[in-house]
């Protein structure tokens, strides 16, 4: 669902991301994923103009069957376009505002982003009669900090 969600917000941002990826500098760690294969790879190299190479390797990605594409697309961008990610997460973040706010009254959205870097946020739902007991600890898990919560034989 991450993946989906991410797809999504990569093909609404594509005219930026399109302009300001140089495909060169995110295409290695795809390849190393088994995201795109060697004959996107090669064929990617042999399109001379980076804006066209970009968009081809995104036209790549929105086809690919690989279940976490995008998600591996947000990571390789970490290192040298963070300002690109910075922009997906905010845009994420808005999306599950809008999402909370017309959710019906029966539940709660978390958002989990953990503060590693390199990690990738998590929306968890949970249903209206589970979120007292999680909240405060029960089912095996308790509150670590604000944003996190580690499962009790974790804690130290």
């Amino acid at each position: 669902m991450a993946n989906e969600i991410l797809k999504q917000v990569f093909q609404e941002m594509h005219l930026m991301t399109a302009a300001s990826v140089n495909p060169d500098a995110i295409m290695d760690a795809l390849f190393s994923k088994n995201v795109i294969v060697s004959d996107d790879y090669d064929r990617l190299h042999h399109v001379p103009v980076p804006r066209d190479r970009s968009r081809k390797l995104f036209s790549l990605l929105h086809q690919s069957s690989h279940p976490q594409a995008f998600i591996h697309l947000r990571l390789a961008l970490l290192d040298e376009y963070p300002w690109i990610v910075d922009k997906i997460d905010k845009f994420l973040t808005s999306r599950l505002q809008q999402l909370r706010s017309s959710h019906s009254a029966d539940g709660k959205c978390v958002l989990y982003r953990p503060r590693l870097y390199k990690s990738v946020c998590v929306l968890i739902y949970i249903p209206q009669r589970s979120m007292q007991s999680f909240a405060d600890g029960a089912d095996g898990w308790t509150r670590g900090t604000a944003s996190r919560y580690t499962p009790h034989h974790q804690r130290h």
